[in-house]
């Protein structure tokens, strides 16, 4: 779970993510019967089984559906042995969890991770864990997504009892101790998304990168080199607040289109494609590049004023004042909220949160708000009576899977059936 620095990573800057206490067990093990590959899900009712023969298997949402997360970590695995002249060997997977699919909890990140490090500890490849983690930053580009790598950073390197700050490129992290009293819970707003069903998460992926090169333009820059708005800044040797003031100076907030971008650029459509778009998003003809050059920069000082402000003696109320202002920027400059979290943010402020904010991808999902601990009790049981209690789709379901208080937990752990 993401505590301040949404859709910034994939931008090149540092983000605040914590590991959950829920998680996503794989049982698995190397077998020798005809099938190459076998996975199987708990959850019988709603997840059918998958089986392949073959190496090279074909994989998409469409056609393998939750599967595809797992064998995207898979994937990964087999194309890193093909380059030393090896083949996987045969597996069996069975597949158990406890995080609310669409949740914005990275379930989907999970389910990559654990069926990379299920693969290479089943053909014996010892990587160390900033390995895995880089390796699995890639792996979900296989049905389409191109994230920045957060989620899967602080899935293998968390550790119990603090968050993280995650820079990439190079991958670094330092521990975030939080303040003493703090408290962080978790409400899930009752509406899901499926960030690879559609290509709005790659839309606003494509946004930023249009912004840099249009802003790398504007600077005299190699704007071809500039993929992410990291990028930019670095090149333009420019500081976040300068950023944001380019921004305004250069971007306009009306929309842009396609062939404006491309006059800009001094591009064809079909070498814009090329340069900066993905294939799910080449047929996209409107972007709007000055609102989210302008969150990620904002959203990029928020992160650093978090850590600084846990790092000295910042109240509780000026944290969660960040947190809320992050929840607004991505409610109406990245526009990837939904009418239920934006209510649960303020439910969850009304309800004495000192901040709240969605987590995740957004579009659904759920938000984080912080508390404390002599007020969490008090806190959830308002929250179940002002939202919980007025939503159908609450009925009938237990309280503690839709909101929960939480500390940070334990990164990937492998139990061996030896010690079991």
């Amino acid at each position: 779970m993401n505590l301040i620095g949404e859709h910034i990573d994939y931008c090149g800057y540092p983000v605040c993510p914590m590991a959950l206490q829920q998680d996503i067990l794989v049982a698995f093990r190397a077998t020798e019967i005809q099938s190459f590959l076998t996975i199987f899900n708990a959850d019988i009712d709603n997840y059918v089984e998958y089986s392949t023969d073959c190496h090279n298997f074909k994989f998409s949402l469409a056609t393998t559906g939750w599967a595809s997360y797992l064998l995207c970590g898979v994937r990964v695995v087999a194309d890193l042995l093909a380059t030393e002249g090896r083949s996987p060997v045969a597996m069996q997977l069975a597949v158990s969890g406890n995080i609310p699919p669409g949740s914005g909890l990275s379930s989907s990140s999970a389910l990559v991770c654990a069926g990379l490090l299920a693969t290479a500890i089943a053909n014996q490849l010892e990587l160390s864990k900033s390995r895995l983690a880089s390796l699995s930053a890639g792996a979900e580009h296989h049905i389409g997504t191109v994230g920045g790598g957060m989620d899967q950073a602080i899935i293998f390197l968390a550790t119990k009892g603090c968050a993280k700050l995650i820079e990439f490129n190079p991958l670094r992290t330092r521990d975030v101790t939080l303040p003493p009293g703090a408290v962080f819970v978790v409400a899930h707003s009752l509406s899901t998304k499926n960030k690879a069903a559609s290509n709005d998460f790659n839309t606003r992926v494509v946004e930023c990168r249009l912004a840099a090169q249009v802003l790398a333009k504007s600077q005299g820059v190699a704007w071809e080199k500039c993929l992410r708005l990291a990028d930019l800044q670095k090149a333009s040797g420019l500081q976040l607040d300068q950023a944001v003031r380019l921004v305004h100076q250069v971007l306009h907030p009306a929309l842009y289109s396609k062939s404006e971008v491309c006059e800009i650029l001094g591009v064809t459509p079909e070498e814009l494609n090329r340069l900066s778009l993905t294939p799910n998003t080449e047929h996209v003809e409107q972007f709007k590049l000055h609102q989210r050059a302008l969150h990620v920069f904002q959203e990029a000082e928020r992160v650093a004023q978090f850590e600084a402000g846990c790092r000295g003696d910042c109240s509780l109320q000026t944290l969660g004042q960040l947190m809320s202002d992050s929840h607004t920027s991505l409610r109406d400059l990245y526009q990837c909220s939904h009418p239920q979290l934006d209510t649960l943010v303020n439910v969850a402020l009304s309800a004495g949160a000192l901040g709240a904010r969605l987590t995740g991808a957004g579009w659904g999902g759920c938000i984080v708000a912080l508390t404390t601990s002599d007020k969490v009790d008090e806190f959830i049981s308002a929250v179940q009576r002002q939202f919980y209690a007025a939503q159908p789709a609450a009925q009938g379901r237990r309280t503690d899977s839709l909101i929960f208080a939480t500390q940070p937990g334990q990164g990937v752990q492998v139990f061996s059936p030896d010690i079991l």
